[in-house]
């Protein structure tokens, strides 16, 4: 049955219907929070959320995925449960303290962006979400522009959720554009399409493990980040962000940081001189350079920010040695999820069948191998009749 449908026969309303994309970053990974650059491209796997409007203040948040429920007033909202539902209740929080008037309404969800497998199902449900919840303010409430949800759901996630991430996830998620990827200034938040060779398929292989430990540790690595920072601008004036320390100036201060902080800060400072150049590289159809740069940045992920894994490596490792793959690093946050491949598109099946079977044989697991295309932004869909 469709979402629609689906909506109809346990509300017994027609909705209106909202999309969201999940993401894949190309290159360019935990620069976001440090203002610097970064490469993603929306994919064609999806938030959808079903919107009607109630009669009274309360909201009901409802997945099919989940087979959960929650329910709350609109003036009293409950708070973080560590629950898949906190990344919607923190959108309507954040708009809250934006002064949107959030009226009562049924909302079901369905998506298809895997959990855990670093595609961002978070930044697509939270925009999926506010799109909707947009469509069904009061009528006094302030109209908000694509930036500014965007900006509204990355703080959903960092003050509601507990996730200091940056603001690429929604970005992406909000801006994304068919056939592209976006090269994103995180500090200016302005973007250049990048154009993806049509011959190439986007192929994320899926670890199917997702460590605990992620969470903490991502807010561990930006904490490290800004004590680095805190040093370096003692004797770079003007530094403020490790997005502003160029790799010549780094040579002569990195002896000020602790051996740690020093290997953080060099993932983060050649990241971003990596991302751009990517996207140079992409523009020119050099596939042999982007090749390049995406190992170097799996080999700092894994060795300078400590963000790879055992299952990670094993895929980068095996998609290097098959035959029509022009690149291979991890993505997203690490510890665990998805490896991103650029593949010769006549490759993409034999592709698949060979890093499954040398997987399983390396790590006894099973991996997932997903051909995604680069997709637009969040939408309404136009016509939601059942």
């Amino acid at each position: 049955m469709s979402l629609s449908e689906l909506f109809l026969e346990r509300y017994g309303h027609v909705p209106a219907i909202h999309r969201a994309p999940g993401r894949v970053n190309l290159i360019g990974e935990h620069t976001d929070y440090n203002d610097g650059y970064v490469l993603p491209a929306a994919i064609d796997l999806v938030t959808e959320v079903a919107i009607a409007p109630r009669d009274d203040r309360r909201m009901s948040i409802a997945s099919i995925d989940a087979e959960e429920v929650v329910e709350f007033d609109t003036a009293e909202l409950p708070g973080p449960s560590r629950r898949w539902h906190d990344y919607a209740v923190g959108v309507v929080a954040a708009m809250r303290g934006r002064g949107v008037g959030v009226r009562g309404a049924n909302l079901l969800i369905r998506g298809t962006v895997p959990v855990g497998a670093g595609l961002s199902s978070s930044a697509s449900l939270e925009v999926a979400v506010a799109m909707a919840l947009l469509s069904n303010t009061e009528e006094d409430s302030p109209a908000l522009g694509p930036l500014e949800v965007a900006e509204l759901c990355r703080q959903a996630e960092n003050d509601f959720v507990g996730t200091r991430c940056g603001i690429m996830d929604m970005y992406a998620a909000v801006f994304g554009r068919a056939g592209h990827a976006l090269l994103l200034d995180c500090r200016s938040l302005e973007s250049e399409p990048v154009r993806l060779p049509g011959d190439v398929c986007l192929v994320v292989c899926d670890t199917g493990v997702h460590h605990e430990l992620a969470a903490g540790e991502y807010n561990r690595r930006r904490g490290e980040c800004e004590e680095g920072v805190s040093i370096l601008s003692q004797h770079l004036p003007g530094v403020a962000a490790l997005r502003d320390v160029r790799p010549e100036q780094y040579a002569v201060v990195r002896k000020h940081l602790p051996e740690l902080l020093d290997r953080r800060c060099r993932h983060v400072i050649r990241e971003n001189r990596r991302t751009p150049a990517a996207a140079r590289a992409l523009r020119a159809g050099d596939l042999q350079a982007v090749g390049t740069l995406f190992a170097a940045s799996h080999a700092s992920l894994r060795d300078d920010y400590e963000v790879s894994c055992r299952e990670l490596d094993v895929l980068v490792d095996l998609a290097t040695r098959i035959d029509g793959v022009h690149a291979a690093r991890m993505t997203g946050g690490g510890f665990g999820g998805s490896t991103i491949n650029l593949v010769d598109s006549a490759h993409a099946d034999d592709f698949a069948e060979v890093i499954c079977e040398g997987y399983r044989r390396e790590t006894g697991l099973d991996a997932t191998v997903r051909v995604c295309a680069a997709s637009g932004g969040a939408i309404a869909l136009a016509d939601a009749s059942p």
